[in-house]
C-alpha cells in the first residue's frame, strides 16, 4: 500500500469567546489555513486534488459546506479545487486527516489537504440542534434510539463526570492535571516552541490592527488555587470550567500527498503517517473510547506504548487524558508536553488538525520519531493517528 506524508501543518492561535478572532468569518478563517498550507509547502495550488474539512456546527456562517465556502474565499487555491465537509464530532478533522491519508495510501488521489475550522463565538456550540428545537422542527433523538436508550440524555458532562467517577479521580487531582496544562502551555509559548505551527492572523482591535500569534486562552497568572475555586459545573460532581477545555475559535490544515508528489513537486516531508485506527464503544459515558482506540491502533501498529515519544490526547476533560493515562500506563511527560485544550481551546471542528500541527512539529523539535494522537468523541467515537517524524 502507498505511503502518506505530512509535509506541512499550521493552525492559529486561539482565539476566546467574543476574544481576538471573533471578528473573522469562519470561512475566511479557513482560507487563512488553507492559504497558509499551500504557500508554506510551496506546493502548485492547481495540484491540490481535494480538501477535507472538520466542523461540528454546520449551521449559520458554517452552513453551506464550509470546506467549499473555504476554498472558494482562498486567495490561492482556484475554483477547480473539490472539497468535502464532514463531521465526526470533536474528532472532524483528526478524521479529515485519515480521510486524506486512505485517498493517498489507496492511489486514488495525490494532493489532499485536511482541515478544521470552529467559530464557537459566531456559530455557538449546539445551535445547529437547539434553534430547529425551539422551531418545533424536531429532535436528533429519534424513535429507534429512544427506544434502544431508554431515559437516557447524551451528555459529554455527565460522561466526563462518569470517567472521573469509574477511575476514581478526586477534583483535587482534576484541578492539578489543569493547572499543569497552563504551566505547560505557557512554557511552551515563552520558549517559542509554537512558532513554527502558529499563523499569524491580522485582527481589528481597539488600540489598531495587530497579529495574533498567542493562544488567547492561556491564563498567564493562574494560579493551583484559583483553578481550585472555581464552580462545578454539577453541584455533586467533580469537574469545573477550569478542568474542562475552553470554548475556541480557530482552523488548522496540513498537507497530505504521495510519494509521487514528494518527487513531482520538490516537496520536503515533515512525518509519515503510520497507523489509522478508529473505534467506537459506549455513547453515554462516550469520552473513555480513546483508551480502547489505543490499544486497538498500537496492536495494529506492532507497537507497545513506550515505543511512542509524544502523546497528544485531547483534553475535552481533565478525566479524559488521565483515564487514558491509567488505561495505558503511558509515562505522564510524554503527554501533552507542550499543554492541551484546557489551556489552548478547543475549537471543536478544528482541534484534530490543531493537535497534529503541535505534534509533528513537537516532534520536530524534540528530535523525537513517533507520535501518538487521539481524541474523544460524541456518541462514544474515538480516532488514533500515529505518525513517525522524517
Amino acid at each position: 500500500m502507498a505511503t502518506a506524508y505530512i509535509v506541512d501543518a499550521v493552525r492559529t492561535a486561539g482565539g476566546r469567546r467574543g476574544g481576538r478572532l471573533a471578528g473573522i468569518h469562519p470561512v475566511d478563517l479557513l482560507a487563512k489555513s488553507l492559504d497558509a498550507v499551500v504557500e508554506r509547502s510551496g506546493i502548485d495550488p492547481s495540484a491540490v486534488d481535494d480538501v477535507v474539512t472538520g466542523c461540528v456546527s454546520q449551521a449559520g456562517e458554517q452552513a453551506g459546506q464550509i470546506g467549499r465556502m473555504g476554498v472558494l474565499a482562498s486567495k490561492l487555491l482556484p475554483q477547480s479545487t473539490p472539497a468535502v465537509s464532514i463531521d465526526r464530532q470533536c474528532g472532524s478533522s483528526q478524521q479529515a486527516i485519515q480521510f486524506a491519508a486512505q485517498a493517498v495510501m489507496s492511489g486514488t488521489q495525490d494532493v489532499v489537504i485536511a482541515s478544521g475550522v470552529e467559530s464557537m463565538t459566531r456559530v455557538p456550540m449546539g445551535t445547529n440542534m437547539t434553534l430547529h428545537m425551539k422551531e418545533g422542527l424536531g429532535n436528533y433523538m429519534s424513535p429507534g434510539v429512544k427506544a434502544k436508550y431508554p431515559g437516557v440524555q447524551f451528555s459529554q458532562f455527565m460522561g466526563a463526570e462518569m470517567i472521573a467517577n469509574k477511575h476514581g479521580f478526586s477534583k483535587d487531582q482534576l484541578d492539578a492535571f489543569a493547572f499543569e496544562s497552563h504551566k505547560r502551555a505557557i512554557a511552551a509559548t515563552e520558549s517559542g516552541a509554537f512558532a513554527n505551527e502558529i499563523l499569524p492572523i491580522e485582527i481589528e482591535t481597539a488600540e489598531g490592527t495587530e497579529m495574533h500569534t498567542v493562544d488567547e486562552g492561556i491564563r498567564f497568572d493562574a494560579t493551583l488555587e484559583g483553578i481550585a475555586g472555581v464552580k462545578l459545573i454539577a453541584p455533586d460532581g467533580k469537574v469545573t470550567a477550569a478542568s474542562a477545555s475552553q470554548i475556541c475559535d480557530g482552523s488548522s490544515a496540513l498537507l497530505v500527498v504521495s510519494e509521487a508528489a514528494l518527487k513531482k513537486y520538490n516537496l520536503t516531508p515533515m512525518a509519515r503517517i503510520h497507523n489509522l485506527t478508529v473505534t467506537a464503544g459506549d455513547p453515554v459515558i462516550m469520552l473513555e473510547e480513546p483508551l480502547f482506540a489505543t490499544d486497538r491502533a498500537l496492536e495494529r501498529a506492532g507497537l507497545k506504548i513506550d515505543d511512542i515519544d509524544l502523546y497528544e490526547v485531547n483534553e475535552a476533560f481533565a478525566p479524559v487524558p488521565m483515564a487514558w493515562l491509567k488505561h495505558t500506563g503511558a509515562d505522564p511527560e510524554k503527554l501533552n508536553v507542550h499543554g492541551g485544550a484546557i489551556a489552548l481551546g478547543h475549537p471543536l471542528g478544528a482541534s484534530g488538525t490543531k493537535l497534529m500541527a503541535t505534534l509533528v512539529h513537537g516532534l520536530k523539535r524534540h528530535g523525537k520519531k513517533y507520535g501518538l494522537q487521539t481524541m474523544c468523541e460524541g456518541g462514544g467515537v474515538a480516532n488514533v493517528t500515529i505518525v513517525e517524524s522524517l
